[in-house]
């Protein structure tokens, strides 16, 4: 919380992380920027959303997925900028735009626990605009995008395994007042506002 942040919204202190990319002949493609985006999830009534509880930790996506086990698009997706496919594998965005990844983290919580828990989940995706009774709590919905440079798609992998294995962490140490100020005057009222900037590597 009394960190620097690198974050264009200087009161977002919060803490994301990802894999870094790793090009076929082992040299290290590091991302020129990240942004994070912060809105209802789909067919969530955006004025049911709160912001995330302050000190929420969560890993969205798996590091074990592999070709024969992907995981869903619409929670790891590899896409050519802000461009609407979204693919499992990365594309080729040579001559196009930036190489991105793309991470959603879940929507539902708790209202209990902010680290992961040893057995369950704190956090689970909403289904068709709702949330379980077991994570009744409807919060905001982050999304990652990480953008890297384009480089030949052949052979890439991540540091942490397979090119497959895409995932993100997120930490809320927000300036919590300003976060919920923001999800009030931004989220519930279903207008997009800039919320999180560019954060450099």
């Amino acid at each position: 919380l009394a960190a620097e942040t690198t974050c264009d919204q200087k009161l977002d202190t919060a803490s994301y992380w990802a894999p870094l990319l790793v090009t076929a002949n082992g040299d290290v493609v590091s991302a020129a920027r990240m942004v994070a985006y912060y809105r209802a999830g789909p067919g969530v009534d955006p004025e049911r959303v709160i912001a995330p509880p302050a000190g929420l930790q969560v890993v969205a996506g798996r590091a074990d997925a592999t070709t024969d086990d992907p995981q869903p698009p619409t929670v790891v997706s590899w896409s050519c900028g802000d461009g609407a496919a979204r693919q499992v594998h990365p594309p080729d965005c040579r001559g196009i735009g930036d190489l991105r990844l793309n991470v959603v983290f879940p929507d539902c919580w708790d209202g209990l626990n902010v680290v992961p828990l040893p057995i369950g989940r704190h956090l689970v995706y909403s289904a068709a605009g709702e949330c379980p009774a077991s994570h009744p709590v409807y919060i905001t919905q982050v999304t990652l995008a990480f953008d890297h440079p384009a480089v030949d798609p052949g052979g890439l992998a991540l540091s942490s395994g397979s090119i497959f294995g895409g995932h993100a962490d997120f930490w809320n140490a927000w300036d919590q007042h300003k976060l919920e100020r923001e999800t009030r005057k931004c989220i519930n009222r279903n207008l997009a506002c800039r919320l999180a900037g560019a954060r450099a590597p």
